[in-house]
């Protein structure tokens, strides 16, 4: 090999180590900037008291106050009772809520021995099983979201037509495991791909604080209560609006709860859940007033399920 070649080989030789050497400081450079802004120990702050647990089996139906839930992906699960998995639709699949029929709210479902039991005011309680697989699958419609639901049958269509006043009729519809999920289709952005739920609005898991009940109460002169917000979740020992401005992630016992979005507000919370009678003003017009008050509810994706419990200590996680 002539001197040439041999200088042109420790040239190489050179460019290759310095490559390596150069290769390996990158790698650990991004080892350490990804511990410092990825891998940070996690900080856990308290930040208030799981008070009260809601389930609203019928979507805009009675609510069901529970001391214990189970969380899962798709909402609250108590026993055959889940979150907003029965909903009421016209006979062509469009959804019914309290903002068109508000004496809903006065309807009650429940579970008890593989039977639903609708009760309502002035009304005979109505009985059926759970679980009717002859009846058809139909296709209906929430928030233009396509989305699967049984049919739960005529004398339940018949309960439901006659306690809203048999002005049309009315079906009523319950989601399955098995059935299409509704996707949070013009919301991409802010979900994940896989995201799914049933008949719920926007997400899994609706949280309220009980401050913020009363800071709208003193407002108004009005005791609200938790219920007329319809939130899954209910924070005490917390400030006012503090589920507004959270956290992207917070943990209640196992239970990991990462934040979406904070939740406007419908003319449904001017439904008085004790009556049924919508006044299409307060709180809304207060709430829309004050900007900063706005919004009353977050909505969380459950990222990591398990059981909630009243009295379970609630913490916000950052980084």
């Amino acid at each position: 090999m002539t001197l040439k070649e041999l200088a042109v080989a420790a040239m190489a030789q050179n460019k290759t180590a310095a490559l390596l050497i150069g290769g390996t400081g990158f790698a650990v450079l991004g080892l350490c900037l990804g511990y410092k802004y990825l891998w940070k120990p996690e900080k856990v702050v308290r930040v208030g008291i799981v008070s009260q647990i809601f389930i609203h089996p019928l979507k805009s139906g009675k609510t069901a106050s529970m001391t214990s839930a189970e969380c899962q992906k798709l909402g609250l699960r108590v026993g055959d009772l889940r979150d907003r998995h029965w909903l009421v639709v016209t006979e062509d699949g469009h959804m019914v809520t309290g903002r068109q029929e508000p004496r809903l709210v006065l309807v009650s479902l429940t579970c008890q021995g593989g039977q639903v039991c609708l009760n309502g005011p002035n009304m005979e309680e109505l009985k059926f099983p759970i679980k009717q697989p002859d009846n058809p699958v139909i296709d209906c419609s929430v928030y233009r979201t396509d989305i699967q639901g049984r049919d739960c049958g005529d004398e339940a269509s018949q309960w439901l037509t006659r306690f809203l006043g048999g002005r049309k009729t009315f079906r009523l519809l319950h989601f399955q495991p098995e059935m299409k999920a509704k996707r949070p289709v013009g919301r991409k952005p802010l979900f994940q791909q896989f995201e799914q739920m049933a008949y719920k609005d926007i997400a899994a898991v609706m949280l309220l604080s009980e401050a913020s009940v009363k800071d709208l109460s003193s407002r108004l002169g009005k005791n609200l209560t938790a219920a007329q917000f319809r939130p899954n979740i209910v924070i005490g020992e917390c400030e006012a609006f503090e589920e507004v401005g959270s956290s992207e992630e917070i943990q209640i016992g196992s239970v990991r709860l990462h934040r979406i979005m904070s939740c406007g507000r419908c003319t449904f919370t001017t439904v008085d859940p004790e009556t049924g009678i919508m006044n299409r003003k307060e709180p809304l017009k207060t709430l829309r007033r004050e900007t900063h008050l706005q919004v009353v509810t977050a909505v969380r994706t459950v990222k990591k399920t398990g059981i909630l419990q009243v009295g379970d200590v609630v913490y916000k996680i950052s980084r």
